[in-house]
């Protein structure tokens, strides 16, 4: 069995993972940055030269790999459930956790992020999350197991509630 992280960019996906991950004795994986060490490229880079097609082939191949692994904590990147072949794979062998966020707090944690390149063109960052997350939301409840907001718990908080929800036995030093 695998933890999946899914949800928005801003909301702690990577930091929890990272804290689920030490709590369990894991390893942690982010598909982002497993599509980054695979196409050797950043994902501005990819997007840019490929297009946003591409870049979510290379997440689908990625998510795909997660079938047959075990004792994984997976950091997913925001888009990964638009296909619903990646949510599939994940659930597959995962217990999958959506992490929220309002966009208030989205904007605070990420509006600095030059990492992404803009998805829906010329509107304001506050429009972009905003439109983003329309879109979304109804992705992320449909692959979520159990959905967590993330505005006031502090990540270690979050990352004992999900390995108390995963049914998961922290290991001990």
């Amino acid at each position: 069995m695998n933890i999946v992280l899914i949800g928005y960019r801003g909301t702690g996906k990577s930091t929890i993972a990272t804290l689920v991950g030490q709590q369990l004795g894991w390893d942690v994986t982010s598909t982002d940055e497993e599509i980054v060490r695979r196409a050797k490229r950043t994902i501005p880079e990819i997007v840019e030269k490929f297009g946003w097609d591409h870049f979510r082939d290379l997440e689908t191949a990625v998510c795909q790999s997660f079938i047959d692994k075990d004792h994984i904590v997976i950091d997913t990147g925001g888009g990964a459930i638009l296909r619903e072949k990646n949510a599939n794979h994940l659930k597959s062998n995962g217990i999958v956790f959506w992490l929220t966020a309002s966009v208030d707090t989205i904007i605070q944690r990420i509006g600095q992020d030059t990492q992404r390149p803009s998805l829906t063109g010329q509107k304001t960052f506050t429009e972009e999350v905003e439109d983003v997350l329309r879109e979304r939301t109804p992705r992320y409840a449909a692959a979520a197991d159990h959905v967590l907001p993330t505005d006031h718990d502090v990540p270690a908080t979050l990352a004992d509630i999900i390995v108390q929800r995963a049914g998961c036995s922290p290991q001990t030093s």
